[in-house]
């Protein structure tokens, strides 16, 4: 029995032995033994001694142990059960199990370490940040048009104040979303707090790294109002885009101070004099003030910090005043509820403090605040002017609103402005693949609205779809990374259908203008677009846009903005190389492929940004499609008049590679009203009812064609197209090839 193995000895599964199994192990440095524990141990029997002292004895065989039922040299089967679940818990308690045998639940306890989670926050020292008076505190936010190298600036930024450990991996690190990582874009504004030393002084620096792209534009806007300044990073390659000028003006209508940093030097074809230019003729920053960094290699990011204490001013908030904090954003935590992101602009606050949300007028006790840096670290309290989180057992999505004030219940405030709401700018349908699926998906939407305002949702239902929402997105990006986010985060799998704007009627029918109780209605779903008989007038959205390129481009640009209905409104010549085009657009017309397009034209160079421009007249008609003469509602589309023919055409021809045949002949059609404007035909399935037939006289042929065609004919008029889901989705999602 010397070479036997243990489990064998004591009779348990060779998995769970394996699991559990307690090998031979020596302490780094050995405890000195109680005299309590050398008397317990000296009552033991021979070779119990050497087992409370933690050493085995390898000569005493399995078998000698207790009848053989033992684990090691003379240790009770009690004995033995207590270390196997104190080496399960992570913890060596050979030494206290073994000496004390006769009381094995309360020696147990002891040995077993309580479980802390990992939300929790006992695990973490709190900080103490009333050190920082509001004279110390810098709030700031970097902007930039996208791969700029925002977030490459914030990875040195909290390398060089020791926030987190330099090493080579540190890449995106404020990118914390697996759909952030994989597309090498920011969607999601993050917050650090960093602590820096300037001049002998700590300061405590509150960094937002916000989103480049147009879509996540509404992002940018919200972190702003948590700061008193920006830096504005531009790529001293590329130069000027068409998003810097659009988050320039967004810092400047907050009336914060800027920094302009020219990133990306160390690449072969920089030119930062010429970047320091545009700045001068576009934004009127003085050239002095250009930064000249390498984000990469932290060439100069100290000047950054250094200038961000210089330049911009601390918060104006008083620690007296009472409280008031806005909630800039939010997260959701399946164990602790929300989390909402929080600037205070008055005031104190602090775990056990009854706070007041003055939206919703509910009371909350609060169970947590601290700062992140960039991981969530607990403080004691929170002051005024500082940025951080506050966790108060919110369970539910919609009790925490994004530009919402908090109070103290014994003293309420005027609420603070809050935000804009969004103008959602594109409209899809979301259905669930499975009906069964429908209660889930719901509430993976309401969580990830939450983390993200600015999606509209209206309930909505398809014959051929089942039960689902209208979504209302910022732009196509915005929808897909969604779509994408709630794969990924959520595992729900959805059916998302054709991208349509939002379109509004003026009503003259007085029947439907009592249904809606006004004039003008806004139209999101087009199987609800109403008929021009009831209407006055059409409007379209329209949205201006600034496109920014190499002048050799120009011209191609000039003929794809005419080609999409288009109006010039300006051109400005930003240096030799370069010229800003800004047009007025249809939003339909840019919001599916112009992006692509104006992309390939311009082999990558252009860049284009929109801002709303309200709604103009237009003529629109709503187009049906017919299978077999029968209406299906969900392929319903809205138009403009002159290219109604193009995109009825194009539709027909998906709708015919997607419907499976049938065994008679189907007419797929495309309708304005009850004009025809296209037409593709799905051939039926045909038996060769000549097969037969050799020779012989040709009217017996004839015979057979007709009765089958009279067969075909009567069976098209009582037969019935079911389109399958998959048709449906390959008809309605965007297609891959624009």
């Amino acid at each position: 029995m010397r070479g036997a193995r243990p489990e064998a000895a004591v009779g348990i599964a060779p998995t769970a032995a394996r699991r559990f199994r307690v090998r031979p192990r020596t302490w780094p440095s050995p405890r000195p033994v109680p005299p309590s524990t050398e008397r317990a141990a000296a009552s033991l029997k021979p070779g119990a001694a050497d087992a409370a002292r933690g050493r085995r004895r390898p000569e005493t065989p399995l078998s000698q142990s207790r009848g053989g039922q033992g684990w090691g040299p003379s240790l009770s089967r009690r004995a033995v059960m207590l270390a196997r679940v104190s080496r399960a818990a992570g913890s060596w308690a050979w030494l206290s199990c073994a000496a004390a045998p006769a009381r094995p639940l309360r020696w147990a306890q002891r040995c077993v370490a309580a479980p802390v989670r990992p939300h929790s926050s006992r695990s973490k020292e709190k900080l103490d940040v009333s050190v920082f008076p509001v004279e110390n505190i810098r709030n700031f936010s970097i902007i930039a048009h996208v791969d700029h190298g925002k977030s490459t600036l914030a990875d040195r930024l909290l390398e060089m104040t020791g926030t987190i450990t330099k090493t080579e991996h540190n890449k995106q690190v404020l990118d914390k979303l697996q759909v952030e990582r994989e597309r090498g874009i920011t969607v999601k504004a993050q917050t650090a707090s960093l602590f820096y030393n300037y001049e002998g002084i700590n300061y405590l620096l509150n960094l937002i790294d916000t989103p480049g792209h147009v879509d996540f534009n509404y992002e940018v806007s919200r972190s702003l109002s948590a700061c008193q300044g920006v830096i504005l990073v531009v790529d001293a390659n590329e130069g000027v885009q068409a998003q810097t000028v659009a988050n320039f003006y967004l810092a400047f209508e907050a009336q914060l101070a800027i920094i302009p940093v020219i990133n990306k030097i160390d690449l072969k074809n920089a030119d930062p004099e010429r970047v320091e230019k545009q700045i001068e003729k576009l934004f009127d920053l003085p050239e002095d003030d250009c930064i000249r960094i390498s984000a990469k290699l932290g060439t100069n990011v100290e000047r950054v910090l250094q200038h961000v204490i210089k330049k911009i001013p601390p918060p104006s908030a008083h620690t007296s005043n009472p409280l008031k904090a806005l909630v800039f954003d939010s997260t959701f935590d399946h164990y602790r509820g929300v989390i909402a992101s929080i600037a205070l602009f008055g005031g104190q606050v602090q775990k056990g403090d009854k706070i007041v949300f003055a939206h919703t007028r509910k009371t909350y006790e609060v169970n947590e605040v601290g700062i992140l840096t960039p991981d969530e670290q607990p403080t004691h309290k929170l002051y005024a002017g500082q940025v951080g989180y506050l966790i108060a057992g919110m369970k539910e999505v919609t009790e925490a609103q994004i530009g919402d004030t908090l109070y103290s219940h014994k003293e309420p405030v005027e609420p603070l402005p809050g935000f804009k709401l969004a103008k959602p700018m594109v409209f899809a349908g979301m259905y669930p693949v499975a009906q069964s699926e429908y209660n889930n998906l719901k509430s993976a939407v309401e969580k990830l609205t939450l983390n993200d305002s600015s999606v509209t949702v209206h309930r909505d239902s398809s014959v051929a779809l089942g039960a689902g929402w209208r979504l209302g997105f910022l732009g196509l990006l915005h929808m897909e990374v969604f779509n994408q986010r709630l794969e990924q985060e959520y595992n729900a799998s959805v059916i998302l259908t054709a991208p349509t704007v939002p379109y509004k009627a003026v009503l003259s029918s007085a029947k439907l203008i009592k249904e809606y109780g006004k004039e003008e209605i806004i139209i999101i779903n087009p199987a609800e677009f109403p008929d021009k008989n009831s209407v006055s007038e059409y409007l379209e959205p329209t949205i201006l846009g600034t496109v920014i390129t190499p002048d050799v481009y120009m011209g191609k640009i000039i003929t794809l903005c005419q080609a999409r209905r288009a109006v010039q409104k300006d051109i400005i010549y930003i240096d030799e190389q370069r010229v800003m085009l800004k047009y007025l657009f249809p939003l339909n017309e840019v919001v599916v492929d112009f992006y692509d397009t104006l992309k390939s034209l311009s082999s990558g160079y252009a860049s284009f940004d929109y801002e709303d421009a309200g709604y103009q007249a237009a003529d629109l008609v709503k187009m049906d499609f017919l299978l077999n003469g029968n209406t299906v509602e969900e392929l319903a589309t809205v138009v403009h008049k002159d290219k109604a023919h193009a995109v009825g055409k194009a539709i027909c021809e998906r709708l015919k590679d997607a419907i499976p045949r049938q065994l008679f002949e189907i007419a797929i059609q495309a309708a304005i009203g009850n004009k025809i404007i296209a037409r593709e035909t799905l051939k039926a399935y045909r038996k060769d009812v000549l097969a037969k037939c050799y020779g012989g006289d040709i009217s017996r042929k004839m015979k057979l064609l007709k009765r089958q065609a009279e067969g075909k004919k009567k069976m098209r008029k009582i037969g019935n197209v079911e389109v399958p889901k998959d048709a449906f989705i390959t008809v309605l999602k965007r297609q891959s090839d624009k």
